[in-house]
């Protein structure tokens, strides 16, 4: 499973990275304007600590204009995929860009119908959104299940790249029903790493060797 950081937060993506937890990056106008910084310069910076794809989103409405945002959008760096939403407009420009080799992640996905239509245009990766299905008592899961199914039937070559992920067990549960990718904030990705038992053992560890008065060097 490809781990994506869904952040602007050049810190945590550089130290997640030096960890070699960052396959790649997702961002969206909201988590770029809560950066403060100008956009295309945040795209290219993230773009020079990954190799991994870098989704970087179009924000007009008309399949011609996001065709054209995603061409100059591709321009800041070889690793930017074009991200476009799940619209009939969005699918349209999914086509054309695809069929020129241009990566696109088809974001706002929330129904496996509307990922079936993606991975026919050609997308890389369809981002289904399983924190905001859970908000209004879906299962966001069943999405990833449904969609995991219908992409295996018929060989699609399209990544499940779950979306919208607010805790640790939505990653454990994205990872048991074969999403091949997740993005998460960092905050949820350093979660994953802890254990109460972890803690507890370590205590102990230290302690024990702290009284025999040794150096490893």
């Amino acid at each position: 499973m490809k781990f994506f950081v869904d952040s602007a937060d050049i810190d945590a993506i550089t130290e997640l990275h030096d960890i070699g937890l960052c396959d790649g990056v997702t961002t969206n106008p909201s988590i770029i304007a809560k950066s403060g910084r100008d956009f295309k310069e945040v795209i290219k910076e993230i773009c020079a600590i990954t190799p991994g794809h870098v989704s970087a989103e179009v924000v007009a409405m008309d399949a011609a204009k996001m065709v054209e945002e995603g061409r100059h959008l591709r321009k800041i760096a070889d690793n930017v995929c074009v991200k476009l939403p799940l619209t009939k407009d969005g699918l349209k420009a999914c086509s054309i860009l695809s069929r020129e080799g241009v990566p696109t992640n088809v974001t706002l996905c929330f129904s496996a119908n509307q990922a079936l239509l993606a991975a026919k245009c050609g997308a890389t990766y369809i981002s289904p959104f399983i924190g905001r299905l859970d908000d209004l008592a879906l299962d966001g899961m069943e999405l990833i299940q449904d969609i995991r199914t219908i992409y295996d039937n018929y060989g699609f070559e399209t990544e499940i790249l779950a979306a919208s992920i607010r805790n640790i067990n939505h990653a454990k549960d994205c990872a048991l029903v074969g999403a091949d990718v997740m993005t998460a904030p960092p905050k949820v990705i350093f979660q994953m790493a802890g254990h109460a038992l972890t803690d507890k053992g370590l205590s102990a560890f230290m302690k024990d060797w702290e009284s025999t008065g040794q150096s490893v060097i």
